[in-house]
């Protein structure tokens, strides 16, 4: 179904199932089809909703640069949530959606029952912000000159990707598919506008270590850009957990998709029950054992 985000442009947004909402977000070399492990999933007890951001088709793709930022994708989400009338739902987001949902957290904790956060990190670490928009405008640039197909060979095959490759040659084969069918003018300013353009979540410690929003935090071990962030993330949320996958890229819920559900179902029961509080204050005392206490 398309809804129009609140300055016009046409979303595409799909539902199915019954229950409490979850929104999914879409990483930046995904779209809406990316969470289809996750919808068979989970639409046997929750409503799914997807939504493929601006410039992935079928959603619109402005041509304005200014259209693209990360807090216009914040916006997007909770355009979502209104048109479908939907006061709350739990947010699961990867990579690129990661950020988006963990910003939705910062800016409107009351629309999030629950957070998941996975694979969000890259450029965050403040001696990396530089380097990583340089290689974002480069990234962008071969969009712009050479089109989705050119990029997706190597993009693909990234350090982050080759887990997926190799543990699921299928599955690569479809996402790899699916990334050169991207809108190459959408993919390039989705580039510069949100990811390159994005705050270091550094920068938000203090916003972070006051968001009540029970997060959920997943990585793979072998996501390089993403593990210290992580760590970052988990130090400072009050009520954030820490899931990190072994022997696992980028592409966390389509590389291991059981196990990213269950821990994903673990984490929605704990909250639905009470049972996911802040953590514990006598968890950060200095000593190792407390006994010096």
């Amino acid at each position: 179904m398309p809804i129009r985000a609140s300055d016009g442009t046409g979303i595409h947004v799909e539902e199915v199932g019954q229950g409490d909402p979850i929104l999914f977000l879409h990483e930046f070399a995904g779209d809406h089809r990316s969470w289809q492990p996750q919808v068979r999933a989970f639409s046997r007890n929750y409503r799914c909703i997807t939504y493929a951001a601006r410039g992935y088709p079928p959603s619109e793709v402005p041509r304005d640069p200014d259209a693209y930022s990360q807090e216009r994708a914040v916006a997007d989400a909770i355009d979502v949530l209104d048109a479908l009338e939907l006061a709350a739902a739990h947010v699961v987001g990867v990579s690129m959606g990661g950020f988006a949902t963990l910003h939705l957290g910062l800016e409107h904790p009351s629309r999030a029952r629950s957070l998941v956060v996975a694979g969000c990190g890259y450029g965050a670490q403040p001696e990396r912000v530089e380097a990583f928009r340089a290689e974002s405008g480069k990234i962008a640039d071969a969009f712009a000159a050479e089109g989705s197909a050119a990029v997706a060979e190597r993009y693909a095959v990234g350090p982050t990707r080759v887990q997926f490759q190799r543990k699921d040659p299928s599955g690569w084969e479809e996402f790899a598919r699916q990334l050169a069918e991207h809108d190459p003018l959408g993919a390039e300013l989705t580039m510069r506008g949100v990811q390159a353009g994005r705050p270091s979540l550094y920068a938000l410690q203090d916003e972070l270590a006051e968001m009540p929003v029970p997060t959920l935090l997943v990585t793979g071990d072998e996501d390089e850009g993403c593990l210290e962030a992580s760590l970052m993330l988990k130090r400072t949320i009050p009520a954030a957990g820490l899931a990190m996958l072994p022997r696992t890229g980028h592409t966390c819920n389509l590389e291991e998709p059981e196990l990213f559900n269950r821990l994903v179902g673990d984490f929605l029961r704990a909250v639905d029950l009470g049972g996911w509080p802040p953590r514990d204050p006598r968890s950060l005392a200095a000593s190792t054992t407390g006994m010096d206490e």
